[in-house]
């Protein structure tokens, strides 16, 4: 296998690791390279990431390694993150996160009888930022999913358990959907508040 590959690879498996890194001796041992060689192939690569124009960099951090983000360009990370943090979620994915809080465990299934419409999108959404999770299977004919919520969800709404939930209005059902993921998260504002 020719250097460049063997480099390719090495790449590969710091990348898969993702935030918990690779031990070299990971590396070594699934690569069958000896220490010297491993060590003269991540001396090249953390060379090319330092003298190239690229957006990572290679760490070493008792013994284990990291692709990770070069630190000059920080600024734009820290936009992204603002960024992303700042979108907001749908009034499909608000109902659909109304529903999931206070009925859980719930199927889609479930969730679209409640709402009239399909649930497919907000609930990837809801996946997606982390505020819903699968939590199981129903019993019963295939087994459908259950979602619940997360503890990001949680956090995020500045909760410490799920019965901290505000209590919904006792005729529930003569409110509409709408509305009643509107007042959900008001209330939940105005308890961050």
């Amino acid at each position: 296998m020719d250097i460049n590959d063997i480099k390719a690879i090495i790449e590969g498996l710091i990348f898969a690791a993702g935030d918990e890194g690779i031990h070299k001796r990971d590396i070594r041992k699934v690569l069958d390279l000896d220490k010297e060689m491993a060590n003269h192939l991540l001396e090249e690569l953390k060379f090319e990431y330092e003298h190239t124009k690229r957006g990572i960099m290679l760490m070493e951090s008792q013994q284990v390694l990291f692709l990770t983000t070069k630190p000059e360009h920080s600024e734009y990370f820290s936009k992204f993150k603002e960024a992303k943090v700042h979108t907001k979620l749908s009034q499909a994915a608000l109902e659909t996160l109304a529903i999931i809080a206070y009925l859980q465990p719930i199927t889609r299934v479930e969730i679209e009888q409640i709402r009239g419409v399909k649930s497919e999108r907000p609930l990837q959404t809801l996946i997606s930022r982390a505020l819903i999770e699968e939590v199981g299977r129903k019993e019963g004919v295939g087994r459908p999913i259950l979602f619940g919520t997360t503890i990001e969800f949680l956090t995020y709404f500045g909760l410490s358990s799920i019965e901290g939930l505000p209590p919904l209005p006792e005729d529930i059902h003569a409110i509409d959907v709408e509305e009643e993921a509107d007042l959900f998260f008001d209330r939940l504002q105005d308890l961050n508040n």
